[in-house]
């Protein structure tokens, strides 16, 4: 499992990170960007890998948590 992290005041509202992840993140209406949950499985590690590595101005990190 993964944990997830956003820096809020990094973040422009790009929306890369949801395009590339739409069941982990979404934006909402005033373009902030919202983490569905910060657990990501390792299902879903591919697509969070993708959303961190789009992002235009690095506001996503991706850790590894410790069973």
């Amino acid at each position: 499992m993964h944990h997830i992290e956003l820096d809020r005041p990094r973040c422009e509202g790009h929306g890369l990170c949801e395009e590339a992840a739409p069941h982990l993140m979404h934006l909402d209406d005033e373009g902030e960007l919202i983490l569905d949950t910060p657990e990501i499985r390792d299902a879903d590690l591919p697509a969070a890998q993708d959303a961190v590595r789009v992002c235009p101005v690095a506001a996503l990190k991706l850790t590894p948590v410790n069973p």
